[in-house]
């Protein structure tokens, strides 16, 4: 009688180690998937809304995609400055400044200077990405000569080796241009997947 009773017990108390683990494993998964969802977050912001939103709307470009640049750049640091003199959120570059100040007939008391200030760097940047969107007529080709050039990129769209309809890269003759271009994606996939559910 007395084994069958420690018997009993011993059932139980698996049966509630069983019961116990699957909470535990349960609840482990859930603070998992929210810690990741909160870093996300964290390295996806929404800052400088109003500008963005603003030049969004102006020059007819996704937000998410400016967002995107932004975060790829400089990490939504506005004094952000690359080894190559690029400054500011969206990190151009002085002949790219003084391109976009020409298109925009911006007056001279606009300077490179100026890159370091938000809202005139995501005017910039914003007109830039939206230019290059609209001239290769896909946000992968207009990143690529966001980083290689306007002049580069053209060459390999005209090329059939690279590209085979004119606008889509299919052999990136650059790996650090397909690096910047994957980055830009990965960006711009969390932004949706965190505020939007769902790339356009």
């Amino acid at each position: 009688m007395r084994e069958k009773s420690q018997k009993k017990t011993i059932v139980v108390f698996i049966l509630i180690f069983v019961v116990l683990l699957g909470l535990a494993s349960y609840f482990g998964i859930e603070i998992y998937d929210r810690s990741v969802y909160e870093f996300k977050l964290a390295m996806h912001p929404l800052k400088y809304s109003e500008y963005v939103e603003k030049y969004a709307e102006e020059y007819e470009i996704d937000k998410y995609v400016i967002y995107a640049f932004i975060k790829t750049e400089s990490g939504f640091d506005p004094d952000a400055v690359s080894s190559t003199g690029a400054r500011g959120l969206m990190q151009l570059m002085e002949t790219a400044f003084d391109w976009v100040k020409f298109r925009l007939g911006d007056d001279d008391e606009v300077t490179f200077d100026d890159m370091y200030d938000p809202e005139t760097n995501i005017r910039y940047g914003a007109y830039m990405v939206s230019f290059l969107t609209k001239y290769f007529g896909c946000t992968d080709t207009a990143a690529a000569a966001y980083f290689s050039g306007i002049g580069e990129v053209s060459g390999w769209v005209s090329d059939p080796d690279i590209s085979a309809d004119g606008v889509h890269i299919d052999n990136y003759p650059s790996k650090n241009a397909a690096h910047y271009v994957n980055k830009i994606n990965s960006a711009l996939d969390t932004y949706y997947e965190l505020y939007v559910q769902e790339r356009k």
